[in-house]
């Protein structure tokens, strides 16, 4: 989850889009280079050791002018975490 965030901070594209689960990955991503990100608070956690093949991070991403608040859920594919989807959490 916080190599993501980085990720989104530094407009690495192809990172996001190679973390990202094959079954919910998007063919494009556009990313908004004027988006300010200002921090990363991990609120929970569920799953995700290295004896699960899911979890979940619940998070809030502040930004310049807001936040972020959501919950992804994570997959194991080949060893490797993957980012499989969220749900926003108003």
């Amino acid at each position: 989850m916080r190599s993501r965030y980085s990720a989104f901070v530094k407009l690495e594209r192809d990172y996001l889009l190679r973390t990202w689960h094959p079954r919910t990955r998007p063919g494009s991503l556009d990313l908004d280079p004027g988006m300010r990100w200002t921090g990363l608070e991990i609120l929970d956690t569920t799953g995700g050791s290295a004896f699960h093949g899911s979890g979940t991070v619940t998070f809030r991403a502040s930004f310049k002018g807001g936040s972020l608040h959501e919950r992804s859920r994570f997959e194991r594919v080949d060893g490797t975490w993957v980012y499989v989807d969220g749900e926003f959490l108003g």
